[in-house]
């Protein structure tokens, strides 16, 4: 007699159901119910409307602020681990907290490891995210770490564009790898930008390291927040002699006067998962939905199945 994972349960954080009932649906799931009570004074409290006794239950919630959505996951996890869950992951297509990830400078925290810990002692047993701002943030966990890239879903839709003259462009040093991990799978060249800050936030001086002239340019990176960096780094591109510059964020936090930025800027397009809800719809910007790829891990862990497949890259 084969032995037989109980089901499991997927349920949701507020502002990440949007999310999860994709993600449901492609796994083939009801998403599960669960409330939360508030209190007057903006306390919340979670409650599980059904037993979860013995199971493994996906837990979906992206920590973009506020932090009331990485303390509903908290509480989540807690309520669940209580009412004996077998397995708690987390599924957190975007980690919050994950740029504090060492001290770059005296007397601050490092608070993606404060994080990791807070899941952990909550009683999270697994973490799915994807694409981390740094990948060692997997090393902060004591617990498995299922890290996805982003690139399993964007390279398809790259293909599609059917551009001539590809070149694939790095906003910082630090996105060099992903650049290059980009580059290889499609055979192109790599630029990389090279920035100044006068302060976190505000760029002083950028140049390029390569070629951009009668090319076609995707810029890549791990989120876009602001958006400065990727409207300076467009502008400068099409200066330079770019045909076009397009950028794919995995992230979409977008915050600050971001949209008249990007909207305004020599972008062609700017192309973003689902992971963080957007706050207003825009022509420039596409949304590939991460759902699928998730339902497809979280069926793979709950089925004891082998991951490699999904890290084309």
């Amino acid at each position: 007699m084969s032995h037989h994972e109980p089901e499991a349960k997927i349920f949701a954080c507020t502002q990440s159901t949007y999310l999860a009932e994709k993600i449901a649906a492609s796994y083939g799931a009801q998403l599960g119910k669960v409330t939360f009570s508030e209190y007057s004074d903006g306390e919340f409290q979670p409650s599980f409307e059904e037993s979860i006794r013995g199971i493994r239950v996906f837990l979906v919630c992206s920590t973009f602020p506020s932090s009331d959505n990485l303390m509903e996951l908290l509480l989540m996890i807690d309520a669940a681990k209580r009412a004996s869950a077998r397995h708690i992951t987390a599924v957190i297509p975007y980690f919050g907290w994950a740029r504090q990830d060492r001290k770059d400078k005296p007397r601050v925290p490092i608070g993606a490891k404060l994080v990791a810990k807070l899941l952990e002692t909550a009683g999270a047993t697994r973490i799915m995210t994807m694409d981390l701002h740094a990948d060692q943030i997997q090393g902060f966990f004591e617990k498995p770490v299922d890290h996805l890239f982003a690139s399993t879903i964007f390279l398809p839709y790259v293909r599609s564009l059917n551009l001539e003259n590809l070149t694939i462009a790095s906003p910082d040093m630090g996105g060099s790898k992903r650049a290059y991990a980009y580059s290889k799978f499609l055979e192109s060249d790599v630029v990389i930008c090279y920035k100044q800050r006068k302060a976190a936030n505000i760029i002083e001086s950028m140049e390029l390291i390569g070629e951009v002239k009668g090319r076609n340019v995707i810029l890549v990176d791990d989120m876009i927040d602001t958006g400065g960096t990727l409207a300076k780094a467009a502008d400068l591109m099409i200066e330079k002699g770019a045909l076009s510059v397009r950028a794919i964020c995995t992230h979409a936090i977008l915050s600050g006067s971001a949209y008249e930025k990007i909207e305004q800027s020599q972008l062609t397009e700017l192309i973003v998962t689902d992971s963080i809800p957007l706050k207003k719809q825009s022509p420039k910007i596409k949304v590939v939905s991460c759902a699928d790829l998730f339902a497809d891990v979280m069926k793979m862990v709950q089925e004891n199945k082998s991951i490699s497949s999904k890290f084309v890259i």
